[in-house]
């Protein structure tokens, strides 16, 4: 038994360290995909997209872990059925259960670092991708004029080029706006030609001018009334431009900190203890507010006139006789003015019940997005497990190995798994389902198809055979009454 063990689980490790590395580069290729325009010509430096893309590489496992192992366990169990080794092992007297036992430990093992990795590692990384994310995007793109195009990004200036030359350097018909000042167009280069280059250190731009015009409006006191100008000519001029606003800032990973995908476990729970407690004490301060504020407008007494009703509506027209007796004792512009105020303090009322509904909504939505949060650190660790008692047992079923049916397979079992969660997740975060059955319920839907294909497994039940469901329905249609 130990020798096939090892046999098995050799099997297995390599097609499963193939199939996750292979869901990895996926995912990263699709995140090069959907951010290419952010990283595609700002200059960056290897190392900060290697940076980049290993942090993805990172956060991907929650999403590639499960598929790996499923698709491995197809494959893997696949190839020892068509190979009709799994036929050899059963003649032996080794049942499917004991064959499938080295793999669950296996799995057992992997849902544990699973759970780790959920709670510890992805967050941490999490963190640090979102934070150099940010950064790239807000990284200018590298220097690079183009031809009859305002060239902005430098810091104080506008550049335009009418035409480049072959070697890249050669500019034709320049023209410098310098707004340093902040005076709008009152210095003005202009020059017939000239070449740009990058000086030694890298950290500037230099243009050497040829043939050309310095225009400056002079602002003094009466400007605005005698528009004094000065023009200069110059054979040759050399501008240098500071580069320093294309360098890559990093910032600072506490702007994030606060994010709930940045949290663990531990965390987390801090974090709902604050904000379940400031929820309660905003709903308290309200409430109690609300009463004591329209509570006294309730209070008053006009006379011997009854409380207002709670059923009376007040309304803007005022030609409409209103039968409370307080108003009776008023007529003409007094009564119009009662009814205006009592529209205005029903107004502000209704305005401030809606401010608050609205916050703490907001709130709720918060607190409901932590809780979601510290519930999926568990979902990986059951997920690798469900996907175990799916894979194993179908790919003994279907007896398909390579990379054909079972990927097939496994990317149905998990798009369904992903979209079930995904429904469920939100409907738990805007509060139409309960936040434990909206967050596990992909593994409530699949666990009993996992349990269903192990015992079918086990049993050596026909599941795929087209005669055996052909002579089950056939003794259902011709049952005898």
């Amino acid at each position: 038994m130990k020798k096939l063990y090892q046999y098995i689980v050799r099997s297995f490790l390599g097609t499963f360290l193939l199939t996750f590395f292979i869901v990895v580069f996926v995912w990263v290729m699709q995140f090069v995909w959907l951010y290419v325009d952010d990283l595609v010509g700002k200059g960056l430096e290897i190392k900060i997209i290697a940076e980049l893309l290993f942090y993805t590489s990172i956060t991907a496992i929650p999403m590639s872990l499960p598929l790996a192992l499923l698709l491995a366990l197809l494959m893997c169990f696949g190839n020892l059925g068509e190979h009709y080794e799994l036929v050899a092992m059963k003649a032996s007297g080794i049942s499917m259960w004991r064959a499938m036992r080295p793999l669950l430990h296996f799995s057992l093992i992997l849902s544990v670092l699973a759970f780790f990795i959920s709670n510890s590692l992805i967050p941490t990384t999490t963190l640090k991708w979102r934070t150099l994310l940010t950064d790239v995007q807000r990284q200018k793109l590298a220097f690079n004029i183009k031809e009859g195009v305002f060239y902005k990004d430098i810091e104080n200036f506008v550049i335009y080029v009418e035409r480049k030359g072959k070697d890249g350097s050669s500019i034709y018909g320049v023209k410098i706006y310098d707004h340093s000042d902040r005076m709008g167009n009152n210095k003005i280069i202009s020059a017939d030609s000239g070449r740009m280059e990058m000086s030694p250190n890298q950290r500037c731009i230099i243009f050497t001018l040829y043939d050309g015009y310095n225009y400056t409006d002079i602002t003094t006191d009466n400007y605005k009334e005698t528009r004094p100008f000065e023009r200069m000519s110059f054979k040759e001029e050399q501008i240098k431009f500071s580069l320093a606003s294309f360098d890559m800032t990093r910032s600072s990973e506490d702007m994030y900190k606060s994010y709930q995908q940045m949290m663990n476990i531990r965390q987390l729970s801090t974090s709902l203890d604050s904000l379940e407690q400031r929820y309660v004490d905003k709903q308290q301060a309200f409430t109690e507010g609300f009463e004591r504020r329209w509570g006294n407008y309730n209070s008053i007494k006009f006379g011997n006139a009854p409380p207002l009703p709670g059923s009376e509506t007040l309304v803007a027209d005022t030609n409409i006789v209103l039968s409370w007796p307080l108003l009776d004792q008023f007529e003409g512009e007094t009564r119009s003015t009662l009814i205006n105020m009592a529209l205005g303090l029903a107004e502000n009322a209704k305005d401030n019940v809606a401010f608050n509904k609205l916050d703490l909504g907001t709130q709720t939505e918060n607190i409901n997005k932590h809780r979601k949060e510290w519930h999926k650190k568990f979902t990986l660790s059951i997920a690798c497990l469900i996907f175990f008692f799916i894979g194993a047992p179908l790919g003994s079923i279907i007896r398909k190995g390579g990379l054909g049916l079972p990927v097939v397979v496994s990317v149905l079992f998990f798009v369904v798994y992903y979209i079930i969660s995904t429904i469920g997740e939100r409907m738990a975060v805007f509060g139409d389902l309960n936040m434990f059955l909206g967050v596990w319920l992909s593994s409530i839907v699949l666990a009993p198809v996992g349990l269903f294909l192990t015992f079918k497994a086990t049993t050596d039940a026909a599941l795929f055979d087209g005669d055996s469901w052909k002579k089950f329905f056939q003794k259902i249609t011709h049952r005898k009454p």
